[in-house]
């Protein structure tokens, strides 16, 4: 098997450097995938930077994965060669536990991330269980739909888990690389949006993404002038907010999701959920079947990232960008080994 070429960090915090790797035999349930498109997503950084502590170097990162299907394990089943397909966050499950029988691979305790203890998409070439892979719609534009095998699921997987109807007003808490997608989800699920942003300049941009309405994310008395009106509210940012005031705006029975990764505990008070029968929930990506729902969901009603592209060579300069807050919303890598 040849060598493959990749940008690996080699220690946390450092720089992405040129990097080949030796994948072994290909397993008789894996599928090896030929990586045209790979998104940049804030959680390459955080495990490149080792944030969560979880980091196995040298770490290829890349998991927003959009290729071709360039060989088959011996038991892969419905695939062939040439397809174009995706990968998400997650690669390889045990396939025999109680959360994969009942279609909660996500949640498998041996789940494997494509990142963590995996070599990731940021790559000519990646391998994944082949019931962890996509096939790809074909009204999708395979150069922006990488992002929607994480950020997408992310947001979509909450409007199924919650049981969000088409009459239900939703709010989507920070309008960036997972927000705008949220937006755009909830627009087409058919429901009133509220977008909470804390940047004036995106105010006009979340309603040509389709938000209804638009809030400051700082400006506490509009935020409490919501007070009771929120069915599901969406957090996608990873800063503490005023917990608080977000809470008053849901309606009774109201959610608050949470798909951002805060750090800081979020404080609680018993009463503003027990007096309204409100609840605070969280979820990470999504299970394989999940995943090709939001898929069908985004090709029905042509649902893409907005998206920036920079060739994989120039993947510090990439993190550069996003870093800046200047991403909007997603990053593309374009593969350019050849």
């Amino acid at each position: 098997m040849s060598l493959i070429n990749s940008w690996a960090a080699m220690a946390p915090k450092e720089k992405l450097v040129p990097y080949k790797f030796d994948p072994g035999l290909l397993k008789p349930d894996e599928i090896e995938i030929e990586v045209e498109y790979c998104g940049l997503c804030h959680s390459d950084i955080s495990v490149i930077d080792n944030d969560w502590g979880l980091s196995q170097y040298p770490l290829v990162p890349g998991h927003e994965v959009v290729g071709r299907i360039v060989a088959l394990g011996e038991a892969v089943l419905g695939f062939k060669i040439g397809e174009r397909v995706g990968i998400g966050w997650n690669s390889e499950s045990d396939m025999n536990c109680r959360q994969c029988l009942s279609g909660n691979h996500h949640l498998c305790p041996k789940v494997v991330p494509t990142i963590i203890g995996h070599k990731g998409g940021f790559a000519e070439r990646i391998r994944a269980q082949w019931e962890w892979v996509l096939p790809l719609p074909e009204n999708l534009d395979p150069s922006s739909a990488g992002p929607l095998m994480c950020g997408g699921i992310t947001v979509f997987a909450p409007l199924v888990l919650n049981n969000v109807a088409p009459t239900d007003h939703v709010g989507v808490v920070g309008i960036g690389g997972l927000g705008h997608l949220a937006i755009k989800f909830a627009k087409a699920w058919g429901c009133e949006v509220t977008a909470f942003t804390h940047s004036l300049a995106k105010m006009e941009e979340a309603k040509k993404l389709g938000a209804d309405h638009v809030v400051s994310s700082v400006d506490v008395n509009a935020i409490r002038a919501l007070a009771g009106k929120l069915d599901l509210l969406l957090v996608t940012v990873n800063v503490p907010l005023d917990w608080q005031a977000f809470i008053s705006t849901l309606a009774p029975n109201g959610r608050l999701h949470i798909v951002g990764a805060v750090l800081e505990p979020i404080p609680i008070a018993a009463f503003d959920l027990i007096m309204s029968q409100r609840t605070v929930t969280g979820s990470p990506t999504g299970s394989p079947v999940m995943m090709a729902k939001m898929l069908e969901f985004a090709a029905r009603h042509k649902i893409l990232p907005t998206v920036e592209h920079f060739p994989l060579s120039k993947i510090n300069d990439a993190i550069a960008h996003l870093l800046a807050g200047k991403a909007r919303y997603r990053v593309v890598l374009d593969i350019d080994f050849k």
